[in-house]
């Protein structure tokens, strides 16, 4: 089966890229488009792949104008941050989509999706156009700053400033470079859709700004501890499914 990935974040591409290997050696991966742009000259002067996942929130703007740009009626899995609400549009016309962060299970099923209605997915022209008005007004998901709770006072803190998330007895806290913690509202999951490519889920409890890291060293089962340049009581492991991206984005930022 041949897949383009449509995707700005790199780490986000590489990560779909192994899971994609992982569930099944024969896919490859025809190219990795970052921009409508790019992603329109691509498909004008290439053929169509069998399947193609895309981000919805490019630099450029939204992946649907691609196909307002080209003719192109491949069925799509797309990975995206929106709310599912929004994303109810897509089942009518036999498309798929991923809430990030993915994981193998979740690419997993969308891929039995696909096979199993290979040959009778009808992708309606104006399904795009459709979801672009469903979406195109919505803000993109992202933060300068987060919602902490000290009493009864509700305080809004700079992303910058902190250094780690961290789950704790079902709580969520922010632990910043003062070292001071704080309850947050959201989930992990969320944070890490908030914060940006400037922090890194290295595992299910720990969510790491990269300005905090001071170095990293090889642990025990192929596993990655993380030294911070804040002084924090707990060890900080990334777990060994992750440390070959971890790295790439440690170079990276």
């Amino acid at each position: 089966m041949n897949v383009v990935i449509i995707e700005d974040e790199k780490l986000t591409a590489l990560d779909l890229v192994n899971t994609l290997k992982k569930i099944d050696p024969d896919i490859e991966v025809k190219a990795i488009l970052s921009t409508v742009m790019e992603a329109v000259d691509y498909f004008k002067s290439n053929p169509s792949p069998d399947l193609l996942f895309s981000d919805i929130q490019l630099p450029d703007g939204l992946s649907f104008e691609i196909f307002g740009q080209v003719s192109l009626l491949v069925p799509v899995i797309f990975c995206t941050a929106y709310d599912q609400y929004a994303l109810k549009a897509f089942e009518a016309n036999g498309i798929d989509y991923l809430l990030k962060p993915f994981s193998k299970d979740t690419v997993s099923k969308a891929i039995d999706k696909y096979q199993m209605l290979k040959g009778h997915v009808q992708v309606q022209p104006d399904v795009f156009d459709r979801l672009m008005n469903i979406l195109g007004q919505k803000p993109v998901r992202q933060t300068s700053s987060i919602i902490v709770y000290q009493g009864d006072k509700i305080i809004p803190i700079e992303i910058e400033s902190i250094a780690l998330f961290y789950l704790e007895d079902n709580y969520v806290f922010a632990y910043t470079f003062d070292q001071k913690r704080h309850i947050v509202s959201q989930t992990l999951d969320e944070l890490e859709n908030l914060s940006g490519t400037s922090f890194f889920r290295v595992n299910r409890q720990y969510l790491v700004n990269r300005k905090a890291i001071k170095d990293a060293a090889r642990y025990l089962n192929r596993k990655i501890l993380v030294h911070l340049h804040v002084a924090y009581p707990n060890q900080i492991l990334v777990g060994k499914l992750k440390t070959s991206l971890f790295l790439e984005w440690l170079a990276i930022y």
